[in-house]
């Protein structure tokens, strides 16, 4: 199974504070660690929202809002994605996350990725599957 661990944004991550080399260490440190456990696909951190956009349709016609967004405690700062077993095993590397990063004051999220085959019918087609992987750069 897929997991993103998201990172949430916070008033230092939104102001673009860039981390430490100790913080920057630890968080690679802890990502080299959390590999040996379970297979990290990806991951990286974000800008703030200031250099971002929101697209909202709305009857179908897209509104283009240029950041910053006000609510920092709903954005995101950074992810990773891993592939573990469990829910339970990801939620154990969570609380692992460094201490130093965010002077402790850091609130994680995490979510199960959906694979196709859980989408239902739309994908029950290998035709439909087989070109969504491809696109998505899947086996």
């Amino acid at each position: 199974m897929r997991f993103m661990i998201i990172r949430k944004s916070d008033a230092d991550t939104e102001a673009g504070v860039m981390p430490t080399e100790a913080q920057a260490r630890s968080m690679i440190d802890y990502h080299a660690e959390m590999a040996k456990h379970l297979k990290v696909l990806g991951g990286d951190g974000l800008h703030p929202s200031s250099r971002g956009a929101r697209v909202k349709f709305t009857d179908g016609k897209p509104m283009v809002i240029d950041g910053p967004f006000a609510e920092t405690k709903e954005l995101i700062a950074g992810y990773t994605m891993v592939e573990a077993d469990s829910l339970e095993e990801v939620l154990e590397w969570a609380r692992r996350w460094p201490m130093d990063c965010g002077e402790a004051n850091v609130e994680l999220e995490i979510r199960r990725v959906f694979e196709l085959e859980e989408l239902g019918d739309a994908f029950a087609r290998p035709t439909l599957r087989e070109h969504a992987n491809a696109v998505f750069g899947k086996s």
